[in-house]
């Protein structure tokens, strides 16, 4: 199961956000490193999709699918050194694919930060800057082992050398590996590496509760500014983990009128689970009946037997079909019997990539 890990400063709401993400009780405390050994948490996808594809097929059950999120130790400057629990921290990182980078955009004179101000800008370049720095490390030390093959004069090594050289470049310029360009076929090769840099990212603005419903304020304009320019293609979304917290705790009813009262449609957190989800390069396809409606995640681009597989490996192996049919026309036409008559019920081979919304009933024989 894919992973994504919640990464920041001491002190800017990491395990508050956690918290309120999972439902559990991680460390949340005001100082620095109340969390010591990485917190793990499942966490359901909202997916209002599921409920209708129940609703039609008057399921006796649902099941949603799920991210798991991550809550790592707060990382300090130094940390590509060994400062603070940087060690640690870094190899932490190295076990999730996506990073969702937490970020301090509230004052609160009560709340410690470990720097002695709010500053947005400074912080995310302090975590950044050493995810960098440790990556840095990682590219000069291989290239001086690939450099010795590269002597030999073979091809793979030459292709990794070039590769690494470009990468030193790159983040000696201060830059993240991610926002590298590179050829398709060196995509595989980038994975080895294991660089921090190179995961996908989003910014969470942790904001007060008066920047509530806009999740805007002085310092979250400055800090999507900032990403506008150097990381045009990361998402920064603004909450507030404190009131994600409390109205996690709150039953639906209070829930639902706490949140008319501060102006917000659904929690911060539906949005938050839904860009990591997207983050992490994954689709939703559904599986309906009378029993059950359920939804599935598989990578984007995954064919028919892949996702098949996901359900169970008898699946994959002996696939034959897929009949497949897509959320939207359902919910257009409103009923399985209108499906069938409209002919939208489509037959698929071993080659169908798999959308996201895709309602199947997978063919096979073992």
């Amino acid at each position: 199961m894919l992973k994504a890990g919640i990464v920041g400063l001491p002190n800017v709401g990491k395990s508050s956000l956690f918290n309120a993400l999972t439902s559990q009780s991680a460390p949340a405390e005001n100082y620095p490193f109340c969390t010591v050994e990485p917190n793990v948490g499942m966490v359901e996808v909202p997916d209002a999709r599921l409920h209708r594809i129940a609703e039609i097929h008057e399921s006796r059950s649902r099941i949603p699918t799920v991210v798991q999120f991550v809550d790592i130790a707060g990382l300090v400057e130094g940390a590509s050194l060994g400062e603070g629990l940087g060690n640690k921290f870094l190899a932490n990182i190295r076990e999730v694919d996506a990073i969702v980078h937490v970020v301090r955009c509230f004052d609160d004179p009560d709340v410690t930060h470990v720097l002695g101000g709010v500053d947005p800008i400074r912080d995310r370049g302090i975590v950044n800057t050493e995810l960098q720095l440790a990556d840095l490390d990682v590219v000069e030390k291989r290239l001086d082992r690939t450099a010795k093959k590269a002597k030999s004069g073979g091809n793979e090594a030459l292709r990794e050398q070039g590769l690494l050289e470009r990468l030193k470049e790159h983040l000696g310029r201060g830059l993240p590996a991610r926002g590298m360009e590179i050829a398709s076929e060196e995509v595989p090769l980038l994975r080895s590496f294991q660089l921090l840099s190179a995961r996908p990212v989003l910014y969470v603005a942790n904001v007060g509760e008066s920047d509530l419903p806009s999740g805007e304020n002085k310092w979250t304009k400055r800090l999507r500014e900032a990403v506008r320019v150097d990381e045009a293609e990361a998402m920064v979304i603004g909450l507030s983990a404190r009131i994600e917290a409390e109205l996690v705790a709150l039953e639906p009813a209070e829930r639902t009128e706490f949140l008319h009262d501060i102006g917000l449609e659904e929690p911060g957190l539906h949005r938050l689970i839904r860009a990591t989800y997207e983050l992490l390069g994954l689709i939703t396809f559904f599986t309906a009946g009378e029993k059950e409606s359920r939804a599935w995640t598989v990578r984007r681009d995954t064919r028919a037997p892949g996702a098949a597989g996901e359900i169970h490996s008898d699946f994959e192996r002996g696939f034959i079909r897929a009949e497949t049919f897509a959320y939207d026309d359902l919910e257009v036409v409103g009923s399985i019997k209108a499906v069938r008559e409209k002919g939208l019920i489509r037959s698929e081979g071993k080659e169908y990539v798999v959308k996201d919304g895709d309602i199947i009933l997978f063919r096979f024989n073992v």
